[in-house]
């Protein structure tokens, strides 16, 4: 008997676990939507292809070597091994993580839209997620002693708590936009957007109802992100559901007032939120997620008109500040409203957090600059003039996203 009820346990888990990675692979068509609808025509098929593309090698160069840098499990076992007496639970832990993996590059695409080298960036893509972000992951949630470990040096210094990260506001989302960050610098502004005499010259959005199509579906499954991240049924959290929807709600109504009902900011701040929640979202009370949600769209809107029109970064998405700048707050955050004096659970640490923060800044800026810059060094990391102003569609992919617009005669 008990072995039955340890069975319905162990398949209930690797459901749960198969269900939420399904959930976070939908993400990466909401990924892939809102940078189809915030390019130009002429690049909308790339910026499917390559996240579709970055997902396959995504899922490759983890399988083979990063998911054992970070957790220091490998699949070079028999089949019957692999499944083992959990019904194959690490295979679909596998599964889920690797949906974290792959939105490193879903989130660097943004950035560097329009004018990026496709298999070059298929390249500094596999490192990033074979290399840079297993490095910090086994940091945060593996096998590397280092930052979120009850036995590390930072839980050591900072009265027995470690770097806490539930759902990767840092581990995923602020190394993601970090490195995006080296990358656009390395790479340039697109062609046009300043004049010559640094006078910003605003490319227009392509189509606003994929955009928007975009943010829904990655609202949608964050739930899958932020929820799932329990790895088991039992560990499930109502407490985590609810932050995640109040610190939504909080990055609109943010952006909504603070951009003065710009459909492209208000989307987005529902995305700012939500990224900011994850660290912190099994710690902070429903109304410390609102705050959080809610300064976090803030960041979004002022980090990126100060990105744009102070700083003239061309970052297409905006994924430094929305990913980058509130993936860095959602951290710092966790560590002010998970105390218990502002209604939080009280297991976090507002020293460790701003370390781990930091952390996670210093190690995605060394390996951005580090990669895009060999890259651009050795094989190119840009497209040509030429091939820009064609635009990537048909320089890389030799087909329009609108072919019929052209054969209509027919």
């Amino acid at each position: 008997m008990d072995k039955n009820i340890e069975s319905i346990i162990n398949s209930a888990d690797v459901l749960f676990m198969m269900l939420g990675g399904v959930m976070v692979f939908a993400m990466h068509g909401g990924f892939a939507f809102l940078e189809v609808g915030t390019v130009r025509k002429k690049n909308q098929i790339n910026a499917l292809v390559k996240i579709l593309v970055d997902l396959a090698l995504s899922t490759l160069v983890y399988f083979f070597v990063g998911f054992s840098i970070a957790y220091g499990i490998n699949f070079f076992l028999p089949a019957k091994e692999l499944l083992g007496e959990k019904q194959g639970y690490e295979l679909v832990h596998f599964f889920f993580l690797l949906t974290f993996a792959a939105a490193i590059p879903a989130i660097i695409s943004g950035g560097i839209a329009e004018r990026a080298k496709f298999w070059t960036q298929g390249l500094a893509a596999a490192i990033f997620v074979g290399i840079a972000y297993p490095l910090f992951e086994g940091m945060v949630w593996g096998k590397i002693t280092f930052l979120g470990q009850p036995d590390s040096w930072l839980a050591k210094i900072s009265g027995g708590i470690p770097f806490h990260d539930y759902a990767g506001s840092v581990v995923v989302h602020s190394m993601g936009g970090w490195i995006a960050l080296a990358g656009i610098i390395v790479l340039g502004p697109r062609l046009g957007r300043w004049d010559s005499e640094g006078r910003s010259r605003p490319i227009p959005i392509s189509n606003i109802p994929f955009m928007a199509l975009g943010t829904w579906m990655l609202c949608i499954g964050w739930f899958g992100f932020n929820v799932m991240s329990a790895a088991t049924l039992q560990g499930i959290s109502g407490l985590v559901a609810i932050n995640s929807l109040f610190a939504m709600a909080g990055g609109i109504i943010a952006a909504l007032i603070i951009s003065d009902n710009d459909p492209g900011f208000i989307h987005n701040g529902a995305l700012a939120g939500l990224v900011s929640i994850c660290a912190g979202s099994d710690q902070v009370h429903p109304i410390g997620a609102l705050a959080t949600g809610a300064v976090a769209g803030f960041i979004f809107v002022k980090g990126f008109i100060w990105e744009q029109e102070k700083l003239k970064i061309d970052d297409v998405l905006g994924v430094w500040p929305l990913h980058g700048l509130a993936g860095s707050w959602g951290g710092i955050a966790c560590g002010i409203f998970g105390q218990e004096a502002l209604g939080g659970m009280g297991k976090v640490s507002f020293i460790a957090q701003s370390i781990g923060s930091l952390a996670a800044i210093i190690l995605a800026l060394f390996f951005g600059f580090t990669v895009y810059k060999i890259l651009d060094a050795t094989v190119g990391i840009r497209l040509t003039k030429e091939e820009e102003q064609k635009g990537s569609d048909l320089t890389l992919h030799k087909i329009e996203s609108y072919p019929e617009d052209k054969s209509s005669r027919f």
